[in-house]
């Protein structure tokens, strides 16, 4: 089984691989093609059902998407020199179906139901590595920048508004992407670079709430409210990896927004700016929700820092995501 799931995972990248290094639009759809029939049997699990729904939605979804994108291109590409005119509508086609892959708003009801039924290890497939390839095809057509402003705008309304009355912790995340989302699509407006280096952040401080949650066994509120009163140090490292993820200044988490913020007024997009500077706001209070909840002692809560898997890994990967802003602007001075 393991054999299966490790070929599956290596098709899922080359998919991936082959959508990122492609010159044609009928390749860039193979490559989204792979990607997605590879993930649906890693997507399974026989110890519950749950997993079975999630895979039906996210397939429905992705063939829709995807069917979408052929039809645009294909259209695109026979009536380009009849109807000069129909070109914008298909290309708010072919946009709004690689939002739909990615999971931005509007086009985002379908990642929290998906996200619901997964487990840990494929949520983190889900938060980081399928974003890849959407995140390029929509980097290569940024003309229309009303629409573009549109999505952005209701990724981070959508998020922050949504996000506020939920108790899974996987919907929480799912809600948190969706509004990363935003800042990604808005830092591809001034700079590339700044999305990458979003992306690889991004990336980073998920793994390290991921490993936590899943070493604990937590999906809701209530057992992290539980869970995390047993071990000092989880409970700080994961404190601290909240607060990187929504984008306080001490920790990495930071630095990506800093950047897109001034890529942004550079550009001259201040009502931009200012939409996403408030309602990240709104998703920093959820987040606090859930923390403010951890840091209160319990009656039988010790307040010793005896760890029992204070281990090198989970050491390391955190104190790149919470003293590495630290480094890159010491970095930015050596110029």
């Amino acid at each position: 089984m393991n054999f299966f799931k490790i070929i599956f995972f290596l098709t899922m990248v080359l998919g991936t691989l082959i959508t990122i290094a492609s010159y044609s639009w009928f390749s860039m759809w193979i490559g989204l093609e792979i990607n997605l029939l590879s993930i649906i049997p890693l997507l399974k699990s026989p110890k519950s059902l749950y997993p079975t729904e999630a895979i039906m939605k996210y397939f429905i979804t992705q063939a829709l998407a995807s069917a979408m994108l052929m039809f645009s291109i294909v259209t695109m590409m026979n009536l380009n020199t009849i109807f000069s005119s129909f070109n914008s509508t298909m290309m708010i086609i072919l946009n709004s179906a690689i939002l739909t892959k990615m999971g931005a708003a509007p086009f985002h009801s379908w990642f929290p139901e998906v996200m619901e039924g997964m487990n840990w290890n494929n949520s983190m497939i889900m938060l980081t590595w399928q974003k890849i390839a959407p995140m390029i095809l929509f980097s290569y057509n940024l003309q229309m920048t009303f629409f573009i402003s549109f999505v952005i705008i209701t990724s981070a309304v959508v998020s922050g508004i949504l996000g506020l009355n939920q108790i899974s912790l996987r919907k929480i995340l799912a809600y948190s992407s969706i509004n990363h989302i935003s800042w990604m699509i808005a830092s591809m407006l001034s700079m590339k670079m700044i999305w990458i280096l979003y992306f690889l952040i991004y990336t980073i401080i998920s793994a390290n709430i991921i490993i936590i949650l899943k070493y604990f066994n937590i999906f809701t509120l209530k057992q992290l409210f539980m869970s995390l009163t047993s071990n000092k140090l989880m409970k700080i490292l994961f404190i601290m990896n909240f607060l990187s993820l929504s984008g306080l200044p001490p920790f990495l988490g930071f630095l990506p927004k800093w950047l897109v913020i001034n890529g942004l007024i550079q550009n001259k997009f201040f009502s931009l700016s200012i939409i996403l500077i408030t309602f990240t706001l709104i998703t920093i209070f959820f987040y606090l929700r859930l923390l403010f909840p951890t840091l209160t002692l319990i009656m039988n809560e010790t307040l010793n820092f005896e760890s029992k898997i204070l281990n090198f890994k989970i050491i390391f990967t955190n104190s790149i995501t919470l003293f590495g802003l630290f480094i890159c602007t010491l970095t930015f001075s050596l110029y």
